[in-house]
Protein backbone atom coordinates (compact mmCIF):
# COMPACT_ATOMS: atom_id res chain seq x y z
CA UNK A 1 0.00 0.00 0.00
CA UNK A 2 2.82 2.40 0.54
CA UNK A 3 4.39 4.40 3.12
CA UNK A 4 2.43 6.95 3.74
CA UNK A 5 -0.40 4.15 4.36
CA UNK A 6 2.16 3.30 7.12
CA UNK A 7 2.36 6.44 8.40
CA UNK A 8 -1.04 7.19 8.83
CA UNK A 9 -2.05 3.80 10.05
CA UNK A 10 0.94 4.20 12.72
CA UNK A 11 -0.66 7.57 13.72
CA UNK A 12 -4.09 6.74 13.82
CA UNK A 13 -3.34 3.59 16.13
CA UNK A 14 -1.52 5.93 18.45
CA UNK A 15 -4.01 8.70 18.99
CA UNK A 16 -6.59 5.64 19.11
CA UNK A 17 -4.85 4.00 22.30
CA UNK A 18 -4.26 7.82 24.02
CA UNK A 19 -8.17 8.25 23.60
CA UNK A 20 -8.39 4.60 24.71
CA UNK A 21 -6.57 5.04 28.11
CA UNK A 22 -7.83 8.53 28.40
CA UNK A 23 -11.47 6.98 28.57
CA UNK A 24 -11.02 4.21 30.70
CA UNK A 25 -9.48 6.19 33.32
CA UNK A 26 -12.68 8.47 33.21
CA UNK A 27 -14.74 5.72 33.17
CA UNK A 28 -13.59 4.08 36.32
CA UNK A 29 -13.30 7.62 38.27
CA UNK A 30 -16.67 8.43 37.00
CA UNK A 31 -17.81 4.84 38.47
CA UNK A 32 -16.46 5.27 41.65
CA UNK A 33 -17.64 9.02 42.24
CA UNK A 34 -20.88 7.72 41.74
CA UNK A 35 -20.96 4.41 43.67
CA UNK A 36 -19.84 6.36 46.66
CA UNK A 37 -22.54 9.22 46.53
CA UNK A 38 -25.58 9.63 44.07
CA UNK A 39 -25.20 8.68 40.85
CA UNK A 40 -26.75 11.88 39.67
CA UNK A 41 -24.05 14.51 39.00
CA UNK A 42 -26.69 17.09 40.45
CA UNK A 43 -26.86 15.89 43.78
CA UNK A 44 -23.13 14.86 43.77
CA UNK A 45 -20.50 17.80 43.87
CA UNK A 46 -17.78 15.12 43.70
CA UNK A 47 -19.26 13.38 40.68
CA UNK A 48 -20.16 16.85 39.17
CA UNK A 49 -16.52 17.85 39.32
CA UNK A 50 -15.63 14.61 37.01
CA UNK A 51 -18.03 15.30 34.71
CA UNK A 52 -17.00 18.94 34.14
CA UNK A 53 -13.43 17.49 33.78
CA UNK A 54 -14.26 14.76 31.75
CA UNK A 55 -15.66 17.43 29.39
CA UNK A 56 -12.93 19.59 29.15
CA UNK A 57 -10.50 16.67 27.91
CA UNK A 58 -13.57 15.71 25.81
CA UNK A 59 -14.70 12.31 26.74
CA UNK A 60 -17.48 11.51 25.10
CA UNK A 61 -20.86 11.55 26.43
CA UNK A 62 -21.48 8.20 25.84
CA UNK A 63 -18.39 7.15 28.26
CA UNK A 64 -19.33 9.29 31.07
CA UNK A 65 -23.34 7.71 30.78
CA UNK A 66 -22.49 4.35 30.21
CA UNK A 67 -19.91 4.92 33.49
CA UNK A 68 -22.60 6.41 36.12
CA UNK A 69 -25.29 3.60 34.66
CA UNK A 70 -23.09 1.01 35.63
CA UNK A 71 -22.28 2.32 39.30
CA UNK A 72 -26.35 3.07 39.46
CA UNK A 73 -26.39 -1.05 39.28
CA UNK A 74 -26.13 -2.28 36.03
CA UNK A 75 -23.62 -4.80 36.90
CA UNK A 76 -19.86 -4.90 35.93
CA UNK A 77 -16.51 -4.48 37.85
CA UNK A 78 -15.99 -2.57 41.21
CA UNK A 79 -13.63 -0.82 41.39
CA UNK A 80 -12.69 0.61 44.86
CA UNK A 81 -10.15 3.27 45.57
CA UNK A 82 -7.02 2.86 47.59
CA UNK A 83 -4.22 5.03 49.07
CA UNK A 84 -0.73 4.02 49.58
CA UNK A 85 1.99 6.15 51.14
CA UNK A 86 5.96 5.78 51.11
CA UNK A 87 8.98 7.73 50.97
CA UNK A 88 10.63 8.98 47.93
CA UNK A 89 14.17 10.03 46.95
CA UNK A 90 15.92 11.86 49.38
CA UNK A 91 13.02 11.67 51.82
CA UNK A 92 10.06 13.11 49.51
CA UNK A 93 6.45 11.53 50.72
CA UNK A 94 4.50 10.15 48.39
CA UNK A 95 1.19 9.51 48.23
CA UNK A 96 -0.21 7.50 45.69
CA UNK A 97 -4.47 7.30 45.32
CA UNK A 98 -5.73 4.89 42.53
CA UNK A 99 -8.63 2.77 41.98
CA UNK A 100 -8.78 -1.05 41.77
CA UNK A 101 -10.46 -3.91 41.31
CA UNK A 102 -7.21 -6.24 42.79
CA UNK A 103 -5.92 -5.05 45.84
CA UNK A 104 -3.20 -8.04 45.62
CA UNK A 105 -1.97 -7.16 41.97
CA UNK A 106 -1.72 -3.50 42.60
CA UNK A 107 0.03 -3.29 45.78
CA UNK A 108 2.82 -5.31 44.09
CA UNK A 109 2.42 -3.10 40.80
CA UNK A 110 2.96 0.07 43.47
CA UNK A 111 5.72 -2.32 45.63
CA UNK A 112 7.61 -2.77 42.23
CA UNK A 113 7.76 1.00 41.25
CA UNK A 114 9.00 1.95 44.93
CA UNK A 115 11.54 -0.60 44.82
CA UNK A 116 13.03 0.63 41.26
CA UNK A 117 13.35 4.10 42.70
CA UNK A 118 14.61 3.58 45.77
CA UNK A 119 11.66 4.70 47.36
CA UNK A 120 10.58 2.90 50.28
CA UNK A 121 6.67 2.50 51.46
CA UNK A 122 5.33 3.47 54.33
CA UNK A 123 2.34 2.38 56.87
CA UNK A 124 -1.31 3.91 56.33
CA UNK A 125 -1.32 7.10 57.88
CA UNK A 126 2.35 8.01 58.41
CA UNK A 127 2.46 10.41 55.27
CA UNK A 128 -0.71 11.77 55.06
CA UNK A 129 -0.81 13.30 58.46
CA UNK A 130 1.80 15.86 57.37
CA UNK A 131 -0.68 16.94 55.01
CA UNK A 132 -4.03 19.24 55.40
CA UNK A 133 -6.78 18.63 53.34
CA UNK A 134 -8.17 22.34 51.93
CA UNK A 135 -9.82 23.74 49.46
CA UNK A 136 -7.83 26.94 47.89
CA UNK A 137 -9.29 29.42 45.73
CA UNK A 138 -7.12 32.50 44.27
CA UNK A 139 -7.65 35.45 42.01
CA UNK A 140 -7.10 38.91 41.16
CA UNK A 141 -8.91 41.33 43.76
CA UNK A 142 -8.07 43.94 46.67
CA UNK A 143 -11.13 43.66 48.33
CA UNK A 144 -11.25 41.14 51.51
CA UNK A 145 -14.79 41.98 52.73
CA UNK A 146 -16.87 41.33 49.55
CA UNK A 147 -15.31 38.49 49.62
CA UNK A 148 -15.74 37.56 52.46
CA UNK A 149 -19.69 38.41 52.43
CA UNK A 150 -19.61 36.14 49.17
CA UNK A 151 -18.62 32.97 50.53
CA UNK A 152 -20.79 33.78 53.21
CA UNK A 153 -23.66 34.36 51.13
CA UNK A 154 -22.94 31.16 49.13
CA UNK A 155 -22.61 28.96 52.76
CA UNK A 156 -18.71 28.28 53.07
CA UNK A 157 -17.13 27.79 56.23
CA UNK A 158 -14.08 30.33 55.01
CA UNK A 159 -11.07 28.94 57.25
CA UNK A 160 -8.55 31.90 56.08
CA UNK A 161 -8.08 34.76 53.27
CA UNK A 162 -5.40 36.17 52.23
CA UNK A 163 -4.74 39.24 50.56
CA UNK A 164 -1.09 39.80 48.69
CA UNK A 165 0.24 42.18 45.87
CA UNK A 166 -3.53 42.44 44.60
CA UNK A 167 -4.00 38.22 44.67
CA UNK A 168 -7.07 36.97 47.41
CA UNK A 169 -6.36 33.54 48.14
CA UNK A 170 -9.52 31.65 50.08
CA UNK A 171 -9.00 28.45 52.25
CA UNK A 172 -12.37 26.35 52.48
CA UNK A 173 -13.21 22.74 54.05
CA UNK A 174 -12.39 20.42 50.90
CA UNK A 175 -16.17 19.70 50.64
CA UNK A 176 -17.00 23.02 50.64
CA UNK A 177 -14.69 23.88 47.14
CA UNK A 178 -17.48 23.77 44.04
CA UNK A 179 -19.86 26.24 46.59
CA UNK A 180 -16.83 28.29 46.72
CA UNK A 181 -15.80 28.35 43.08
CA UNK A 182 -19.86 29.04 42.12
CA UNK A 183 -20.09 32.93 43.16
Amino acid sequence: MGRIFEKRKATIFKSAAQKSKLYSRYGKQLYVAARNGVPDPEANPALRNLVERAKRENVPSHVIDKAIQKAAGTGGEDFQPARYEGFGPGGALVIVDCLTDNNTRTISDIRSCFTKTGSKLAANGSVVMSFEHVAVISFKGDNEEKVLEAMFAADVAVEEVECEAGTITVFAPPVDFYKAKRP
